[in-house]
């Protein structure tokens, strides 16, 4: 079973988008992304996002889809010729990881991350294929009409990665810390 991560930046209200945009501007945190959803081992594979409607059309059209990844955008009412080529649309969550295990799509693909939106990441949670959150904490409140669902208890912070930025960031006096959470296996 294909396992996937979310990734997502969150701000002290829990807020995570405003008017279908980010409520900040924080370019290395944006950098940060890009880096840890495009980072793969195997030159011969790519990674994969996986995101809602709203989220798709919330990156700026000349950002869209995002490269160097495989884009799947999750969607009941969208067709698929209203994606560019090579954009995957389907109706669900499960949809999408079905399509990924299948072959030959399986072999190319290294990583899975969910950037989105809120209902996408309550789903995703849920799900045993989580494995982790990468969570930047904003230390600010913003104005914000989305938010980031409630974190189940089964997710612990783990140490951080290497590759990870460490202690306390601060960009246009807007200070931000990289966390990852872990999902606990059951044991039964």
């Amino acid at each position: 079973m294909l396992k996937y991560n979310l990734i997502v930046a969150v701000c002290e209200n829990f807020g995570i988008g405003f008017k279908g945009d980010l409520p900040w501007r924080l370019k290395s945190e944006l950098k940060y992304f890009s880096r840890r959803t495009k980072r793969i081992n195997d030159p011969s594979k790519r990674n994969v996002v996986i995101m809602g409607r709203k989220t798709y059309f919330g990156v700026p059209p000349s950002k869209r889809p995002l490269p160097d990844r495989l884009n799947i955008v999750l969607s009941t009412t969208l067709t698929q010729k209203e994606l560019p080529e090579g954009v995957l649309l389907c109706g669900s969550l499960d949809e999408a990881m079905q399509t990924l295990e299948k072959k030959p799509l399986c072999d190319q693909v290294e990583n899975i991350w969910i950037v989105g939106g809120s209902g996408v990441y309550a789903e995703a949670m849920e799900s045993p294929r989580c494995h982790r959150l990468y969570i930047t904490k904003i230390q600010e409140r913003f104005e914000c009409d989305t938010f980031f669902p409630h974190i189940p208890a089964s997710f612990h912070e783990v140490e951080l990665t290497e590759d990870t930025p460490h202690g306390v960031q601060e960009e246009n006096g807007i200070k931000f810390e990289y966390k990852i959470l872990e999902k606990r296996e059951h044991i039964i």
